[in-house]
């Protein structure tokens, strides 16, 4: 678990990488176009934050392509699922210093019972709050993430116990996601397709 008091366990929340490539030139030049005047962290968060939900499309709410992974694809083309836009989230705020992982939960796909999938989440560090996990896929009917730190105001419940919200922040998107999201080629195929991993279910005892 990440030392909150330890900076020298930060540094992998704010690597520029293939996929979180915050110093392309247009993410950078986003990044201060949206940081500017604020200086506090939650500031530049909600800012940051409030841009790539409200302005990148959630590919299958839009019916958009194309499929998009790198941070910089997503905001060339304006549309990812919602492990993209919390690709280009990260981007943003590690471009402004910011250190910025990647949550998943695990939910459901129909109405009920099965299939799952994994839901990509961001966790932002601020200084004010520690870790602070939002959800930027985008707000529609039924559906009002907002940054509020410290209150948590993510898209989806939990409401199995086949659902989980993961407690890892990891400071890279999960290789079954990027898989995903580098192997098809429209919308529709990764709806059909979309990553999952197992639970490991503990059994409380006496039952």
């Amino acid at each position: 678990m990440l030392n909150e008091n330890d900076q020298d366990n930060l540094n992998p929340y704010l690597q520029n990488t293939e996929i979180i490539d915050w110093q392309d030139p247009l993410i950078l030049s986003l990044a201060k176009e949206l940081a500017k005047g604020l200086h506090l962290s939650s500031d530049i968060g909600k800012s940051c934050y409030d841009w790539v939900r409200d302005q990148i499309s959630h590919s299958y709410d839009f019916k958009l392509g194309p499929v998009t992974c790198k941070a910089s694809d997503v905001l060339k083309y304006g549309t990812g699922y919602c492990y993209a836009k919390s690709h280009l989230l990260a981007a943003l705020l590690r471009a402004n210093q910011v250190p910025t992982g990647f949550c998943y939960q695990r939910l459901r796909v129909g109405e009920k019972g099965g299939p799952f999938c994994l839901h990509g989440l961001n966790a932002v560090f601020l200084p004010e709050h520690g870790w602070y996990r939002v959800d930027p896929r985008g707000n529609k009917e039924g559906v009002d993430a907002q940054f509020n730190p410290p209150v948590e105001r993510l898209a989806f419940p939990i409401t199995s116990k086949f659902e989980a919200d993961l407690p890892e922040i990891w400071p890279q998107p999960l290789s079954v996601v990027v898989e995903v999201l580098t192997k098809y080629a429209t919308y529709q195929d990764v709806y059909e397709n979309l990553p999952d991993v197992s639970l490991i279910l503990q059994q409380r005892a006496g039952r």
